[in-house]
């Protein structure tokens, strides 16, 4: 009987069932939401550091306990220093960093609004013509196209797309706040 046991193949795991857990069960992640604040927070922050950059203030710091507190990042490269007055790192991080916090917060406003928005696609388009609406021509057909490609395809789609943006903003910070 024990020779039979060792005979056998050990079990195989479906990767496959394992790689889908995985997409379905991102959006559900504390580590996704902490990237949505963040990708929220960076914008404002940053325009705010640079009025108090240029008088002193440390905003390299407070930058990298933003990174370091909603990113994620361990250690050394998210542990702020002794950061003379004056420093141009926060200033610098603040201003170059702009125009893609601002990208990514439209990004995010805008992909996560996508989610409740076709979800309740009926409680906006009460009194349409269904004909011409994707999934039409029942009420029905486009409420389900809706909910199931920009409900539920936003809602699987936002959280990969979030860690894309947070990688490229978090590189950024890394070279300029470092």
């Amino acid at each position: 009987m024990a020779i039979a046991r060792k005979l056998q193949p050990p079990p195989v795991r479906d990767d496959s069932a394992v790689r889908v857990w995985r997409v379905v069960r991102e959006p559900f992640t504390a580590q996704t939401w902490r990237r949505v604040a963040y990708a929220l927070l960076a914008f404002p922050v940053g325009v705010i550091c640079v009025p108090l950059a240029l008088v002193g203030a440390p905003t390299a710091r407070w930058q990298r306990g933003l990174v370091r507190n909603f990113l994620g990042v361990p250690g050394a490269q998210g542990v702020p220093g002794r950061e003379p007055p004056g420093s141009a790192r926060g200033l610098a991080h603040a201003v170059l960093a702009a125009p893609l916090d601002l990208v990514v917060l439209a990004v995010t406003v805008y992909g996560w609004s996508l989610v409740p928005m076709n979800l309740g696609w009926p409680l906006r388009a009460a009194g349409s013509d269904y004909a011409d609406a994707w999934g039409g021509p029942t009420f029905a057909g486009a409420w389900t196209f809706h909910a199931i490609v920009g409900g539920l395809g936003f809602l699987l789609l936002m959280p990969w797309l979030g860690r894309v943006m947070a990688s490229v903003q978090l590189r950024l910070a890394a070279a300029l706040l470092s």
